[in-house]
């Protein structure tokens, strides 16, 4: 594997071709796969540093791909490129274990920007160090402490327990439902409606203008994202 190497899989010629050159004049190495059959045989003959998914194959779901290959304790970054726009599709497919969901059309530097983020993350994988930096955050897991431009913030249980799991995952998308099973536990789902409202408190507390939040974004019905750059 080199670290360019991509794999796409899309059944569609056209935005193969387009993908391929895209990709190709940004010094990535292209690999093409037009159904659930030929990605399969491709993963198992080579490595690669990502995949970009169609979720639409003529053999099946493209979810298929992404579950197997978590399963198989693959970490190989997957970014899903679908037409489908429903806010349950994207929750399906980041639960499955996709790194991103990018909607159908799309322009190339967002498309670029996603591979990039996604190809930084696969070589920094979630933190597990007590004191993680990010931006203006220095957030201290073992004291339950954030800082924020070098101020001490001081934050309830869960709303440290909300930044310090989007930190762990920076740059990555955390859905409503990961968030509310990871701060709550199996009794998550039941805190739904306060879910919000801690965000909401949250911003207010680390961000210069929570109406309009630089670091803490949200992924609209999927759930939130702390940006990293």
């Amino acid at each position: 594997m080199t670290s360019s190497a991509v794999l796409v899989v899309e059944d569609d010629r056209s935005m193969r071709k387009y993908l391929r050159g895209a990709l190709e004049a940004h010094n990535y190495a292209v690999t093409e796969a037009g159904s659930l059959a030929e990605a399969n045989t491709a993963t198992a003959a080579q490595s690669f540093a990502a995949v970009l998914l169609d979720l639409g194959l003529p053999d099946g779901d493209g979810l298929t791909l992404v579950r197997a290959m978590r399963a198989a304790a693959s970490t190989i970054p997957v970014i899903v490129i679908s037409a489908r726009q429903r806010e349950d599709d994207k929750v399906d497919a980041l639960d499955a274990g996709a790194n991103d969901y990018l909607t159908k059309p799309f322009g190339t530097r967002e498309l670029l920007a996603r591979i990039r983020v996604a190809l930084r993350h696969a070589t920094q994988p979630a933190s597990d160090d007590p004191v993680i930096r990010i931006g203006p955050f220095v957030i201290d897991r073992a004291r339950h402490e954030v800082l924020v431009n070098g101020d001490v913030v001081h934050l309830t249980p869960i709303e440290f327990g909300i930044l310090a799991l989007l930190a762990r995952h920076a740059g990555k998308v955390i859905t409503h439902g990961q968030l509310l099973s990871e701060i709550w536990g199996p009794r998550g789902k039941e805190q739904t409606h306060y879910l919000r409202v801690h965000v909401a408190a949250l911003r207010r507390k680390v961000e210069q203008d929570p109406t309009r939040p630089r670091w803490l974004t949200t992924e609209q019905g999927v759930g939130y994202r702390l940006r990293d750059e």
